[in-house]
């Protein structure tokens, strides 16, 4: 065979062999970059997918983790908030119910002569919204003589802004701020009320405002006879950073505030938080109890400075019944008024503190911690005027 054609088949044979080589591995390298492992660094979170320098590393490159990548910054429990993020809530936004009530007899004495059955209709809107008969009485008589004398002009501006005054004027002196200790032991706050008016839930948003105000909080789960209430009150304290000291099903209430204000003042812990079973004021033997629950927050090294009675804003006049009943029983210092923004009876404010001479302490107008804020009389009234 001449050594021309040897040459020329052994060039074609190397050719051959050279392409097939080729094309093998150009295929093995496009299905490892499609295989899984490519999958897998595209759905991690954050990161956008890679390519290998070379089909060679990708082959032997380990598969990446399967584990989302590690989020910076700290834990926040579930449900936790931090308060310093958010507004202050608007009273005229949650007030609706209230408002709208009051609202329709304000606008249709606008525009027309005052007389007779202008306050007829006054009485009526604040019967409504449950002021209560006494403190709707003292009001308007007041501005009928203020009419009658001159120093209230005979027109309707002139009637609703007197009206306005007055009302606000029932909260002259008060002081919602709650108030701490002198520093020498843990202070503390004994929350009481009747079944079902949010106590322990009330507790549990104090408690996460004071830690955003920087101070240590003890819980005191004295609630000892509601199966649930130990639990409900565990998951605040892990919400709020807060420590909680509790006692076996059907203990003594009083024993556990006893240790929880010990351990406060073991810990030099700023506030302990004491909860207590819900009980109907008309019940003679579970209010003696609770006057003893008082006697033990109170002893030293504690200071009891606030004993906060939780009612029910929905509840209207009975509210009030309630409040005289604590008051005699544990000297109650604030009332704190939950579900407010859910009922058109907001006028018990009005009745509590015209009636009782209790400060209004804090308002619950929502669900969340931040919706339970200090009461401002201005605010209140003006929500209620719209």
């Amino acid at each position: 065979m001449p050594l021309i054609i040897i040459v020329v088949i052994a060039f074609a044979v190397v050719l051959v062999l050279g392409v097939g080589v080729g094309l093998a591995t150009r295929s093995r390298g496009s299905r490892t970059l499609q295989g899984p492992a490519h999958d897998r660094a595209v759905d991690r979170p954050g990161q956008a997918p890679q390519a290998p320098a070379s089909t060679e590393e990708a082959l032997q490159a380990p598969p990446p983790s399967e584990e989302p990548a590690a989020l910076e910054g700290p834990a926040v429990l579930e449900g936790e908030v931090e308060l310093e993020a958010f507004e202050r809530p608007v009273l005229r936004e949650r007030l609706g119910k209230a408002r709208r009530l009051l609202g329709g007899y304000l606008d249709s004495i606008r525009g027309r002569t005052v007389d007779d059955s202008t306050f007829d209709e006054l009485e009526e809107a604040l019967l409504l919204a449950d002021a209560g008969v006494a403190t709707t009485t003292k009001v308007l008589d007041d501005l009928r003589d203020k009419v009658r004398t001159g120093e209230v002009e005979r027109t309707p501006e002139g009637l609703l802004t007197a009206l306005r005054a007055d009302l606000e004027a029932i909260f002259e002196g008060d002081r919602p701020e709650l108030v701490l200790g002198d520093g020498e032991g843990p202070t503390v706050w004994l929350f009481v009320g009747v079944n079902g008016v949010g106590k322990t839930t009330t507790i549990g948003k104090v408690a996460a405002r004071e830690r955003d105000e920087g101070r240590t909080v003890v819980l005191a789960a004295a609630d000892t006879f509601r199966a649930a209430a130990g639990e409900q009150l565990e998951t605040w304290a892990e919400r709020a950073g807060a420590s909680l000291i509790r006692g076996a099903e059907g203990a003594d209430p009083s024993s556990v505030i006893f240790d929880a204000v010990a351990h406060a003042a073991a810990k030099h812990a700023d506030l302990v938080l004491a909860d207590t079973a819900g009980r109907l004021h008309t019940k003679v033997n579970l209010m003696e109890e609770l006057r003893k629950v008082r006697r033990i927050a109170e002893r030293p090294p504690g200071q009891l400075t606030e004993v906060l009675l939780v009612l029910d804003a929905t509840t209207g006049q009975n509210g009030l019944i309630q409040a005289k009943q604590f008051t005699e029983a544990v000297g109650v210092s604030g009332i704190v008024l939950t579900k407010l923004d859910g009922t058109a009876k907001g006028g018990v404010v009005l009745a509590i503190r015209s009636e009782l001479g209790l400060p209004i302490k804090l308002v619950g107008v929502g669900e969340s911690a931040l919706d339970l804020v200090e009461f401002d009389p201005s605010e209140f009234v003006a929500a209620l005027f719209g």
